[in-house]
């Protein structure tokens, strides 16, 4: 693969993360009542199989934590993207700083929704989550198994390269 296609490909991978990051935060900083079932649901289901103390740590914090390292990844793959662009367009030095941000970007977005992908399949949450009678038919587990495979590909485009 051409090295401007895949930076092409890492701007459309990072800006489709970052936008859908960005856009479930106020969800979650707002403690919203879908963000609470789904978080509350999962918690109930670790106080069950795991502990009780750990389910009620779950449902009270874990929106506000999962929603911060998001907001993380976005930001480090909107600054990736923004080195690149300056780059491409000259108006920074030709840098190659950002493949190390896309690497570990699009990790930390993969493995966050490893986690999610995770408590969709083996938890009462569901691949279609169903809250006060409204399904979102899948929506949320299709968005990250999205978010999952695209950070990784994004992580093997970026590799970093070892200095010999």
């Amino acid at each position: 693969m051409s090295s401007y296609f895949s930076r092409i490909v890492s701007l459309i991978i990072s800006l489709w993360i970052a936008k859908v990051f960005l856009f479930s935060l106020p969800y979650k900083f707002t403690n919203h009542p879908d963000t609470q079932h789904i978080f509350s649901t999962i918690g109930t289901w670790m106080s069950d199989t795991i502990a009780v103390g750990a389910g009620e740590f779950f449902s009270q914090y874990a929106a506000y934590i999962v929603g911060s390292f998001e907001l993380i990844a976005a930001s480090i793959l909107l600054i990736a993207s923004a080195i690149w662009l300056l780059s491409a367009l000259n108006i920074l030095n030709k840098s190659t700083v950002y493949q190390p941000l896309y690497f570990f970007g699009g990790l930390l977005s993969s493995a966050i929704m490893f986690g999610a992908a995770f408590f969709h399949l083996f938890t009462p949450l569901g691949i279609t989550v169903i809250h006060n009678g409204v399904s979102d038919g899948g929506s949320l587990f299709y968005a990250a198994i999205s978010i999952l495979v695209l950070g990784a590909l994004l992580a093997l485009l970026n590799i970093p390269k070892r200095k010999t």
